[in-house]
């Protein structure tokens, strides 16, 4: 992936040092028997994988590659982190269990955190040894995020958390949950929320995996009743939550997720054009599928480009997430029509996979109000 577009000659010779590296590193690091036989693997032989990766990541200097120094990242840029996601991608790379720390938690943590709270949690969060997950999205309050009902009333000094989660990533596994919350049902909308740093390994913690349609368990449901939060947990100023989770999907929807499904989405249009749209003479649309999916690389590369401009850099980042949803679904779609003998059962699980990929991380129509209201300047 090029994105040295805008960079000095001294910054494209070192960015090439580090592509160099980090896929040597990966090439060494990602274990044998995951690349090898992973659909062999136990769940708990692939939880523990998994668990290690991350480890790995940190002692190899690949964790927190964009973070600060100071923090305990790598104090490198986008540029490296979206170049090693890729290579990671590509290698095969077990997913570790730390995305969301390190992708989201962490960088809202460095914002919107007391240095209290950034000592005690970011180098659990890099290390490997603590798993967060992010307690946003409810039964009533999927895309509507400000609708959360789940309350969390005021208890001395901390609060009582009663309510659902819905459709949470590694919430089997987390210590820890990047939680929204409403502290006052008198306030007004977005002025009425708080973003709470809650202990998942307490009591009144129940999680509740979900069967997705594809036969995997990607997501659980949580439920918690009267579950405690100490003021100190409580990530930004009560009322403030809305502003917090801002900032949160802003890092959610960005260029390491674009680049890293583009990635995915490469080998299934690869295997889509090599054989499966040729059957029902629909090589034409495949082929215009490989413009439109390049068009996502290409737009990674501008938002890196920006990164230094936040608000160009949010409407580079805003489309992104549309863009590459809603061209995977077309994608399979096409690939279940041509009905492959060879490859049926991976487009039936590529197909039932990519169903929720219009939905999750904002639907696209929230999508579009975002950038119709925040790209275009386009009146409520």
């Amino acid at each position: 992936m090029e994105v040295e577009v805008a960079m000095t000659l001294s910054e494209r010779l070192n960015l090439s040092a580090f592509r160099d590296d980090a896929e040597q590193w990966l090439r060494d690091a990602v274990p044998e028997r995951w690349r090898m036989r992973r659909s062999s693997l136990s769940p708990e032989e692939i939880t523990a994988v998994r668990r290690e990766w991350d480890k790995q990541l940190h002692r190899g200097g690949y964790a927190g590659l964009s973070l600060p120094r100071e923090y305990g990242g790598q104090g490198l840029g986008l540029a490296e982190e979206v170049v090693f996601h890729e290579l990671a991608a590509r290698a095969h790379a077990p997913e570790g269990f730390g995305r969301i720390g390190k992708i989201l938690t962490a960088p809202t943590l460095i914002v919107h955190g007391t240095p209290e709270q950034q000592a005690r949690f970011l180098p659990g969060i890099l290390s490997g040894e603590q798993v967060w997950c992010q307690g946003f999205s409810e039964p009533d309050a999927g895309s509507d995020l400000a609708s959360v009902a789940t309350t969390a009333r005021r208890d001395g000094d901390g609060y009582r958390v009663t309510g659902q989660k819905i459709w949470t990533s590694f919430a089997d596994v987390a210590d820890r949950s990047l939680f929204l919350a409403k502290t006052n049902p008198d306030a007004p909308r977005y002025r009425n929320l708080s973003m709470l740093l809650l202990d998942m390994k307490q009591p009144g913690v129940t999680v509740r995996p979900i069967k997705q349609i594809s036969g995997t368990s990607h997501f659980a449901e949580v439920f918690f009743e009267d579950v405690w939060v100490a003021d100190a947990d409580r990530l930004g100023g009560e009322g403030e939550g809305w502003k917090v989770a801002m900032t949160v999907l802003q890092n959610e929807r960005g260029a390491i997720e674009g680049i890293t499904r583009y990635v995915e989405m490469r080998w299934d249009l690869d295997l889509l054009l090599r054989c499966c749209a040729a059957r029902i003479g629909r090589t034409l649309d495949a082929e215009d599928f490989d413009v439109r999916l390049e068009l996502v690389r290409w737009q990674v590369s501008k938002a890196v480009e920006l990164v230094d401009d936040p608000v160009a850099f949010a409407r580079a980042s805003s489309v992104l997430k549309v863009t590459w949803s809603e061209l995977w679904q077309e994608m399979t779609q096409l690939a279940i029509a041509a009905s492959c003998p060879e490859h049926r059962a991976h487009w039936r699980h590529q197909y039932l996979e990519t169903r929720a990929s219009s939905i999750y991380s904002g639907s696209s129509e929230i999508q579009r109000n975002i950038m119709a209201e925040r790209v275009l300047g386009l009146p409520k």
